[in-house]
Parts: structure tokens; C-alpha cells; sequence
């Protein structure tokens, strides 16, 4: 905290930071209910055929580490501010090979 009273950081640069953090918490949001979409249609899709998407399956992956980058960001721990104000992220991990239902 000393730090940032020392730097003398103007208000109008935190309030603009302030504006795109809200902006980032109402698209986290919308990545929250996303993701539970996501893997709703997962399963139908596992249901029905007994095989997963492999194209949605990467892109809830890739989904996952944008949130992670969102949850940086809105949280103070990273200054780069997230997509789309850059490319959005590739994966981080890959997935496993397969699901396992034990």
C-alpha cells in the first residue's frame, strides 16, 4: 500500500482501471454461465453419441484459462488486460486423453 500512495498513481488512471475491471467482472459473468452451457450440451452430446465434442471440449479449455487471465486482471495481479484487448489465450494444459467415469 505504501508503494502505491508513494507513486503518487493520479485517481484518473485508477478510476479508468476501475472502468475496465467493471467492464471484465459483467464479462466473467457471462463466461460463468458460458462455461455451465458449455458443459451442459458436453454431456447431451456424451449421452447421446457416447463420445465428446473434441472442438468443444478444446474450447472450454481454452475458455478456462481466459477466466483464469479475467480473474487476474479484476483482482490486481496482472496488468495486461485480458481479451479483447489482446489475442484470446490458448490452452494452458492440455486436456487428458479422456474422461474417465469410475
Amino acid at each position: 500500500m505504501d508503494l502505491l500512495v508513494q507513486s503518487g498513481i493520479p485517481r484518473g488512471k485508477i478510476g479508468v482501471r476501475l472502468l475496465y475491471t467493471i467492464l471484465f467482472v459483467v464479462i466473467l459473468s457471462v463466461m460463468n454461465f458460458l462455461i455451465q452451457l458449455i458443459a451442459l450440451v458436453q454431456y447431451v452430446i456424451l449421452l447421446l453419441t457416447k463420445s465428446y465434442s473434441e472442438p468443444l471440449r478444446s474450447f472450454s479449455n481454452k475458455a478456462a484459462v481466459y477466466v483464469y487471465r479475467l480473474v487476474r486482471y479484476i483482482t490486481l495481479n496482472d496488468n495486461t488486460r485480458p481479451f479483447p484487448f489482446v489475442d484470446f489465450p490458448g490452452e494452458m494444459e492440455r486436456p487428458d486423453g479422456f474422461a474417465k467415469f469410475d
